[in-house]
């Protein structure tokens, strides 16, 4: 064996004892192109420069003080960008409009935001990176101390009209231009008895104020979305957390993205800006210590705050994200994410080419050396291999739960109908307008979380012919739609039930056919 690899070798092993039992220090303190597959912080740029003391290249990038963004603004990671001939300067822009306009102006080379901002913006740039997903840091909060029956969104038309009949308007507080408000989006678009424009849409610069304004006796505040430390501080102090991101851990993404400047004329420096970065979330995976703090000190937080906010947020490993990217799921994303914003009127139409808008050949070397990592430490540590391959909060195998443990379960609220579930005449034979609505629900259904959130199929019939015969009749109904979504892949909980003419809608005679229908609830397990 040849004295050249070696040291390799012999690397290589000290990094998986090092991985093992002691965490990534010795990552930090080597050259990578040392270990067989990892790249050299010292590669050549573009115009052919390297990257080294002689020759500094300076960035700017775009964002706000979100917790889920303190890896650029650590010095730490800016100090590891600089031995990369790299110097990062991070600025806060909490307009969001100003933000992809200073990107577009050649003010800033990157910015980092929202999924849904970046299609709702349109910069003058490409994704080239996935930062994280929020997994409960982002929630929709219900007054329940002030409005004692408001404990679901199946509440909300009873409380809205109520208030109506005094002569008072309900209020809804968020901050403007941030995941909170795309929440209510999404929650305008997919549960049918929650509507926007059913409240006085009180948009305020920070969740913290929207906090406050919950907890005002003075306000008739009847919905708060909120972020951590916050959601926390609400469910102790006896709110409703109706649902959060963590139900819908795909709905909230982060992303970064490249002027199209950047991307045609110093291509090399966004890989080398990504390496460092993804390098920096490897470490933070075997360690999290050093980022609670920095978000402890970036949002002047207590340590166990602090760690609320850290719980909530689920961070894209190199590999994670180039899989992401590679495998059809950012395209998904994106084409959900936009149809959001085309039904509530954010955006005009939903991407021809959302493979247009991102790219992964950036991305490539950091997965790689992530991939090495995984390699070496595998044998000894699968659990950190696992979280470096972004499976560390993989959802596990979902919990049978009774169907009385499911009828038991706290609501959330009725998913949008778009469409009938209907059935021919007298029987539960589903027709194909009714199996077509079904299909579109299977998409709005596999958004949400198997592990937190449940489904019961209600149905209901009209007041024609006997007790007996609806009540069966509407339980057969229930099943067979519980099986068709089964049969199309649903791994939720998933029950049926029959209510016969039991329950017709208020106002609408028992009679009626419109009485025949069929409810999807969704609720809160776990």
């Amino acid at each position: 064996m040849s004295k050249r690899t070696e040291p390799a070798l012999i690397l290589a092993f000290l990094i998986t004892a090092g991985l093992s039992v002691g965490g990534l220090w010795l990552l930090n303190r080597v050259s990578p192109g040392l270990i067989p597959g990892l790249s050299s912080q010292t590669a050549p740029l573009a115009d052919g420069n390297s990257t080294d003391s002689q020759q500094k290249v300076q960035l700017t990038i775009l964002g706000d003080t979100f917790s889920g963004y303190s890896t650029f603004r650590s010095a730490t990671f800016q100090d590891a960008l600089k031995e990369s001939g790299i110097s990062l300067r991070y600025e806060d822009e909490f307009d969001q409009a100003k933000r992809v306009t200073r990107l577009n102006q050649g003010q800033a080379d990157l910015i980092v935001t929202t999924l849904d901002q970046f299609l709702k913006q349109k910069p003058a740039g490409k994704i080239v990176g996935l930062i994280d997903r929020t997994v409960g840091a982002d929630a929709v909060v219900l007054n329940t101390r002030k409005y004692p029956s408001l404990k679901s969104l199946l509440d909300l038309n009873q409380v809205v009209n109520q208030a109506r009949a005094n002569g008072r308007s309900l209020g809804m507080t968020f901050a403007g231009d941030t995941p909170s408000e795309y929440l209510a989006l999404v929650l305008d678009t997919k549960f049918e008895a929650f509507n926007l424009q059913d409240f006085q849409i009180n948009k305020v610069e920070d969740a913290s104020e929207a906090w406050k304004q919950l907890q005002d006796p003075n306000q008739d505040v009847a919905i708060a979305i909120i972020w951590e430390p916050f959601v926390t501080q609400a469910r102790q102090q006896g709110y409703t957390v109706v649902l959060s991101s963590k139900d819908a851990p795909e709905a909230i993404v982060d992303v970064v993205i490249a002027s199209n400047r950047l991307l045609q004329s110093q291509p090399q420096v966004i890989s080398e800006f990504l390496e460092a970065y993804y390098r920096r979330i490897d470490s933070n995976v075997r360690d999290g210590s050093q980022l609670q703090a920095q978000i402890a000190e970036d949002g002047k937080l207590s340590a166990s705050d602090a760690a609320a906010v850290l719980q909530g947020i689920d961070f894209f490993t190199a590999a994670e994200a180039q899989e992401w990217m590679t495998s059809g799921t950012l395209t998904r994303r994106i084409n959900s994410t936009a149809a959001v914003l085309a039904l509530t009127g954010r955006l005009n139409q939903v991407p021809q080419k959302p493979e247009a808008l991102f790219t992964s050949q950036f991305i490539a070397r950091a997965a790689n050396n992530t991939k090495t990592l995984v390699d070496l430490v595998r044998a000894d540590n699968p659990a950190l291999a696992d979280r470096l391959s972004g499976k560390g909060r993989a959802i596990a195998p979902t919990q049978k739960l009774t169907v009385s443990q499911v009828k038991a379960a706290p609501a959330i609220g009725n998913l949008q109908v778009r469409g009938e579930v209907s059935f021919g005449v007298g029987s539960a034979d589903l027709t194909p307008a009714g199996e077509k609505t079904l299909n579109q629900l299977v998409q709005e259904i596999n958004e949400f979380n198997t592990q937190t959130v449940a489904v019961r199929v209600i149905g209901h019939t009209s007041r024609t012919g006997s007790a007996s015969i609806n009540q069966t009749l509407s339980q057969q109904r229930a099943q067979v739609v519980v099986n068709y979504l089964r049969g199309k892949g649903i791994r939720h909980n998933i029950t049926a039930e029959g209510k016969g003419f039991n329950e017709p809608i208020p106002g609408i005679s028992p009679e009626n056919s419109r009485n025949q229908r069929t409810e999807i609830r969704l609720v809160r397990i776990n």
